[in-house]
């Protein structure tokens, strides 16, 4: 797979720039050299450096051909000098530049086998992130929605966080959550999660049974073995918006609770919140969601607590909903795409001043009536 293909940010670093004229540099400024002296001091030695310079920026055909230039150079320029070409000095600079040639020849390939398997790699990984969280469709049915999702350790792209969307019969359904803990064990719970949704999501009516599901998903796929990790959960907000009018329904698994953001300010909606997912053998089953009227105008804000924790250089957390207030009070009705983007650049200037390492997953789902009527029922689009 060609690395143009690949996002932006997973190509490897293109080796282009002042270093990839370093080897033409060093064979200009010999041969000025060459002239300037006319002969009279041997200034080829400096020739055997640029098949490594070559090496690091060009490719085996680009670096044995830059050591043939290099040999023929160092013969004219030793030629140019009576009893100087088989002079023993010179034969030992001829050899020197044909054996680092030659090793300049293997690194090069070696690097670009490397390069090769990095954008498999990477292709490979861009491939499990959008399986794993797809793209957010713009519009299920009457719910407009719009997210983004990126992962704290720096070189990686899936890590502990999650989220999703659908479109069910019984209206459409939304997920976010945070796995405790990183690596390869929260990259499997996050694949458990996310897939018993996409199955339970259309199955079960009621969202207390369907986060049911998702916690059985999590006891069935945990790593097993002295590697599991014995304390792992996930937080989590499950919720509907009925098909039938401007309400959504919310089960809370410890997550932080989802904010309203419209003309009017920001607001916390309340929640009843429940054990995390994974943990919910330690309490008795219940029907434990609440209930909300979103106003027309409003746009309904998920994130996890990678957002909200960012701190700036003073060690202030991010206030979430008064930023969201400030920003959007007062304003025209904001769509989803707005908000997300507002949120995501707003942590990101917040926390680039902060001194400590900000290692944690940041994700936002916003979410949004398309329109209501009169009597208060979903206008569904076509």
């Amino acid at each position: 797979m060609s690395d143009r293909y690949l996002r932006s940010d997973l190509r490897p670093p293109s080796p282009r720039g002042w270093v990839w004229w370093l080897p033409l540099a060093a064979v200009l400024v010999d041969v000025a050299a060459e002239l300037i002296v006319r002969g009279r001091e041997p200034v080829s030695f400096m020739l055997i450096a640029v098949p490594p310079l070559a090496a690091a920026t060009r490719g085996p055909r680009g670096t044995a051909l830059s050591a043939l230039v290099c040999l023929g150079l160092q013969m004219w320029m030793a030629a140019r000098r009576p009893g100087h070409f088989d002079e023993q000095h010179h034969v030992a600079v001829y050899i020197a530049t044909t054996l680092i040639g030659i090793a300049g020849v293997a690194l090069a390939r070696q690097r670009e086998r490397t390069r090769q398997h990095l954008i498999r790699a990477n292709s490979v990984a861009e491939a499990m992130q959008r399986t794993l969280l797809r793209p957010v469709p713009r519009r299920l049915g009457p719910v407009r929605a719009a997210g983004f999702y990126e992962a704290g350790e720096g070189g990686t792209l899936v890590g502990g966080d999650l989220y999703d969307v659908c479109e069910t019969p019984f209206g459409v359904r939304a997920i976010i959550g945070d796995v405790r803990g990183k690596g390869l064990d929260a990259v499997q719970t996050v694949a458990a999660v996310l897939g018993s949704f996409r199955v339970s999501a259309h199955e079960w009516q009621s969202l207390s049974a369907l986060a049911g599901r998702l916690e059985l998903s999590i006891a069935r796929n945990s790593p097993a073995g002295d590697d599991g990790d014995p304390e792992l959960f996930v937080t989590a907000l499950v919720l509907e918006f009925s098909p039938d009018g401007g309400e959504v329904r919310i089960a809370d698994r410890g997550h932080p609770a989802p904010l309203a953001v419209g003309p009017q300010g920001a607001r916390r909606l309340v929640t009843a919140p429940g054990l995390p997912l994974g943990l919910g053998a330690l309490a008795p089953d219940g029907e434990d969601t609440t209930v909300h009227r979103l106003e027309p105008a409003e746009v309904l804000v998920l994130h996890t607590d990678g957002v909200s924790e960012a701190r700036d250089a003073d060690g202030v957390f991010y206030p979430v909903l008064e930023r969201l207030g400030e920003r959007f009070c007062g304003e025209r009705p904001p769509d989803p795409e707005t908000v997300v983007s507002f949120v995501r650049t707003d942590a990101e200037r917040w926390s680039a001043q902060c001194t400590q390492p900000d290692d944690d997953d940041r994700a936002v789902l916003a979410l949004s009536l398309e329109a209501v009527t009169g009597n208060d029922s979903i206008r569904s689009q076509p």
